[in-house]
């Protein structure tokens, strides 16, 4: 028997298979690593989803719509990004938070105590902890309820298409690299990037090609050969999402959140080199290019207590990642940074802060001096994820150059060309599951349609 729908990667993708199951579609999801429930990065991340529009923020009182959404992305990458596709993600991201809430029974709720760089109102919505393993971990609970079929350790490795060009079978390799060919009339490429296959990223990234990779070690570009063998289009394979907050120490995400809150960061000679609130995704590049490619993130007990929401900042504390200094010159001491440099520095950012003169970077928000005793994590930068990929239409189709979808084949995630433009600079908090859920949320709409269609042209 066909398959409907074939999932290769069992992170966003499985929101797919949930709406294909929820339509009707008999699916199967094929997954490469065994150990994907805590090494993917849908697990990885803060769990932030974007929803312009929702219900959440209708009750909190804010106006937001897919329009304002597309509009902070241009923004945010200087007219870069993909606009048409960062529409279309708009205008599901509200449904698609509720239609987790309400059909998944995934506990949302509306992130409002600090704002994320770029987003001009407050539209990320998270679950309980603040953690992607929450997220997954729940999707894939829903997954086993609905009797879906998860196949791992299995690597989808190619996709066969008939003569006329549609796709008729998924091919998985197990790991003992026994092949097998699964009927299927459409497959969803949800298997991230290519952040962990080193050449790839040395060729299309080199100014982050030196940093920590955090992130799953199956995102090695399967998508881009897979699709590249069927003639597919990709895009923006220089973007990217960095992190200039990962501890050295700990390899735990300490989190922007500090920085949102009035935390700043030095480099190795004890000054700042930037407006942190720009973003931790082009501040990893920034970070990557200062002198030892480390810094120092300082913060207090105020913004310690603000952070401790997030999953990832607790284990950052639990795992003594964060040290104390009682002092100005006790950070010194600790940090090995030049004294006179990092007592200028907390001078500056506290009458930044009191409103008694301009940032010199023109950072424009400290929420308050900071007050000893101060917490120091020593971070380095990394590469989370990639963000170019395979172009995708409204439907998560995949395109091929002149346009024209490869019948059956969609993207989503990594796996798909993005909406952060080039480089680091373009990425928004959510920029990375919005694609992974949204698309392959779309993309299951869209079989399900075709599928319809088909019946109803067949039964004439």
């Amino acid at each position: 028997m066909s398959l409907d729908l074939v999932v290769a990667g069992a992170g966003g993708g499985l929101v797919a298979a949930l709406r294909a199951a929820q339509l009707g579609l008999q699916v199967l999801v094929v997954e490469a690593s065994e150990h994907f429930r805590r090494g993917n990065n849908t697990s990885m991340s803060t769990a932030m989803i974007p929803g312009a529009g929702s219900r959440w923020q209708r009750d909190a009182g804010i106006e937001d719509s897919a329009e304002l959404f597309a509009a902070d992305v241009a923004r945010k990458t200087h007219d870069e990004g993909d606009q048409r596709l960062a529409r279309t993600l708009g205008a599901v991201s509200a449904p698609l938070v509720e239609w987790l809430a309400d059909d998944i029974g995934l506990g949302l709720s509306l992130v409002t105590d600090f704002h994320y760089p770029g987003h001009s109102v407050d539209r990320c919505h998270t679950v309980e902890g603040r953690h992607g393993t929450v997220l997954l971990d729940h999707l894939v609970e829903r997954v086993e309820q609905a009797g879906i079929d998860l196949l791992v350790p299995a690597r989808l490795v190619d996709v066969l298409v008939d003569a006329g060009g549609a796709v008729r079978a998924a091919v998985v390799e197990r790991p003992d690299g026994s092949r097998e060919e699964i009927p299927t009339r459409a497959v969803l490429l949800a298997t991230n990037g290519y952040g962990a296959d080193r050449a790839l990223v040395a060729e299309h990234l080199p100014e982050i090609a030196k940093a920590v990779y955090h992130g799953s070690e199956t995102s090695r570009g399967d998508a881009l050969r897979i699709g590249a063998a069927l003639g597919a289009s990709s895009a923006f394979l220089d973007a990217y999402q960095g992190h200039a907050a990962l501890a050295a120490r700990s390899a735990t995400l300490v989190g922007w959140a500090t920085v949102m809150h009035g935390g700043f960061m030095l480099d190795t000679t004890g000054r700042r080199f930037g407006d942190e609130t720009t973003g931790y995704s082009e501040y990893a590049a920034a970070l990557a290019a200062r002198p030892d490619a480390f810094g120092w993130l300082v913060l207090d007990q105020r913004i310690h207590d603000a952070c401790l929401p997030f999953t990832d900042f607790r284990q950052s504390v639990e795992s003594g990642a964060l040290l104390t200094a009682a002092s100005d010159a006790d950070l010194a001491s600790i940090t090995g940074l030049p004294a006179d440099a990092v007592a200028a520095e907390l001078a500056e950012t506290a009458a930044v802060a009191r409103g008694e003169q301009a940032d010199r970077f023109g950072r424009t928000f400290f929420e308050a001096p900071l007050a000893p005793p101060y917490l120091v994590a020593r971070v380095v930068p990394a590469l989370f994820h990639t963000q170019g990929g395979l172009v995708v239409d409204e439907h998560a189709r995949v395109l091929r150059p002149d346009g024209a979808p490869i019948p059956g084949l969609y993207a989503s995630g990594g796996a798909a060309s993005g909406i952060s433009g080039h480089g680091a600079a373009g990425y928004l908090a959510g920029n990375g599951l919005l694609p992974a859920l949204g698309l392959a949320y779309v993309a299951a709409n869209h079989i399900a349609t075709t599928k319809v269609a088909a019946t109803t042209e067949g039964t004439k």
